[in-house]
């Protein structure tokens, strides 16, 4: 990935998480609703971006199996990595939040 690409992909990132933090605000919400919620929205988000790669149902049914083990893989990793780091740092990364 190039810089550019590099900063657009954080960016992003992070613009999707303003927009979960501004909703942790509300103190009428239970504890996980956000990320339940964050997680939906992903899951249908993927759901749709990956019917947009077949021409028919039977193309992306043909696919399904191993486009969920793509997914939940890749989920698997991301969190394990972010975990880590969160553990590493907990310290840290507690005192900077509200």
């Amino acid at each position: 990935m190039s810089d550019k690409a590099d900063k657009e992909f954080y960016q992003r990132a992070s613009e999707l998480i303003e927009v979960a933090n501004k909703h942790n605000q509300d103190p009428e919400l239970e504890t996980g609703a956000v990320s339940a919620s964050f997680m939906y929205a992903l899951c249908k988000y993927n759901a749709w971006f990956s019917s947009t790669g077949f021409a028919n149902k039977e193309q992306m049914q043909s696919k399904r199996d191993a486009m969920l083990k793509y997914y939940t893989e890749e989920y698997a990793k991301l969190l394990a990595a972010h975990m880590d780091d969160y553990i590493e740092n907990f310290d840290h990364y507690r005192s900077t939040q509200k």
